[in-house]
C-alpha cells in the first residue's frame, strides 16, 4: 500500500475518534445534571456536591442519647443517616443508610414503600448498646426530587415516632401469647403446606434450591423459608426467615408488612452461590389464623413476582 492509499484509509478513522471526542465532551457530568439546591429542598435537608459528582445529604442522630458497651457514643462516631444521589442513564438513583430504634423500623419501611423506595438491608453495627440501634438500608431510581422527598418521608416518619415518644419502646405493645391450643391443621390448609408440631410450636418449612461452585444445596443447607407459630388460636407469635432472589425481597416485604408482621433483619447468609439469595427475618402476633394468612400473603406475593419474571 502506497502512502497516498494510507491516508485515505486512516482518514475515516480520523473522523471517527474526532466525532467520538466530541460526543464524550457533550455528555453532561453527574454534577451537572444534580442540583444540589434541588435536592436539598425536596429532602429537606442540606445537600452537598461530592468529589465523585455524587449528591449527599445526612442527618445525625443525636436526639436519642446511646451507650455501646456502657459508653456513650458520639454521633460522628457512626450514628449518621445518609442518603446519595447520582444519576443513571435519564435518572437518578439513591443508595442510603438510616439509623433506626426497634420502634421506628415499620413507620420507615412503610414510608419507604409509599414512596416507591426500595429496602436493602436492615441490621446492627454494634453489640451491647442501649437502647438497640439498627440500620435500614435504602435504594430507588426516579427523578431527583421524587427520591428526594422519598428519604425525606422515611425521616419525617422516625421523628414523628420520637415526637410522640421521647424514648425508644422496650416492646410491641399489647398482650403477650401464651401456651394454649394451637390447630396446626388450620395454619396448615391456610398456607397450604404441612405445619408438624414440635414442643406446642407449629412450624412450615419450604425449601429452595441452588448451587455453589457448581454444587447443588438444598434444604438442609439453609435454603429455606420458614415460620412457626406459637401460642394459642386467640394470640399466637409468628416468627421464622424467607428465603429470597433480589427482585423478590420488596414484594415480600411489602405483603408482610401489609399484615402487619415487623420485619427484625434483612440481609445474606450465604456468599458465592448461584442464584444469590438474601433473607428476612420476620415477627408477629395476634390471631394465629391472621398471622398464617399474611405469611401465606407473602408466599404469594414471591409466586407472582417469579411468575412476572419468567
Amino acid at each position: 500500500m502506497n502512502v497516498r492509499s494510507f491516508r485515505v484509509c486512516l482518514r475515516p478513522l480520523c473522523l471517527a475518534l474526532v466525532a467520538l471526542s466530541l460526543a464524550t465532551a457533550a455528555l453532561p457530568s453527574v454534577a451537572a445534571t444534580l442540583d444540589p439546591a434541588v435536592i436539598g429542598k425536596a429532602a429537606g435537608a442540606d445537600a452537598k456536591a461530592q468529589p465523585d459528582g455524587a449528591i449527599k445529604i445526612g442527618w445525625s442522630r443525636s436526639d436519642v442519647p446511646v451507650t455501646v458497651d456502657g459508653m456513650r457514643l458520639s454521633p460522628a462516631a457512626g450514628l449518621g443517616s445518609w442518603a446519595s444521589f447520582t444519576t443513571m442513564g435519564d435518572q437518578a438513583m439513591v443508595m442510603g443508610d438510616t439509623v433506626v430504634f426497634q420502634d421506628e423500623v415499620d413507620a420507615a419501611m412503610d414510608a419507604a414503600f409509599a414512596h416507591g423506595l426500595s429496602v436493602t438491608g436492615l441490621h446492627n453495627h454494634f453489640f451491647y448498646d442501649q437502647p438497640k440501634v439498627y440500620f435500614m438500608h435504602l435504594g430507588g431510581e426516579g427523578s431527583p426530587t421524587q427520591l428526594a422527598a422519598g428519604v425525606r418521608a422515611v425521616w419525617d416518619a422516625i421523628k414523628a415516632v420520637r415526637a410522640a415518644h421521647a424514648q425508644p419502646a422496650d416492646g410491641f405493645g399489647g398482650a403477650t401469647p401464651s401456651p394454649g391450643k394451637l390447630s396446626a391443621a388450620s395454619i396448615a390448609t391456610i398456607i397450604g403446606r404441612p405445619a408438624p408440631v414440635t414442643d406446642g410450636v407449629a412450624k412450615v418449612t419450604i425449601a429452595r434450591e441452588g448451587r455453589m461452585r457448581g454444587h447443588p444445596l438444598g434444604a438442609s443447607m439453609g435454603l429455606t423459608t420458614w415460620a412457626a407459630f406459637s401460642g394459642s388460636d386467640n394470640l399466637a407469635s409468628i416468627d421464622g426467615d424467607f428465603i429470597m432472589r433480589a427482585d423478590e425481597v420488596r414484594p415480600v416485604l411489602q405483603a408482610l408488612r401489609k399484615a402487619g408482621i415487623h420485619i427484625v433483619a434483612l440481609h445474606n447468609h450465604m456468599m458465592g452461590e448461584s442464584p444469590n439469595y438474601y433473607f428476612t427475618h420476620f415477627l408477629g402476633k395476634g390471631k394465629a389464623a391472621d398471622l398464617a394468612r399474611g405469611f401465606r400473603a407473602a408466599l404469594d406475593a414471591q409466586a407472582a413476582n417469579a411468575k412476572q419474571s419468567s
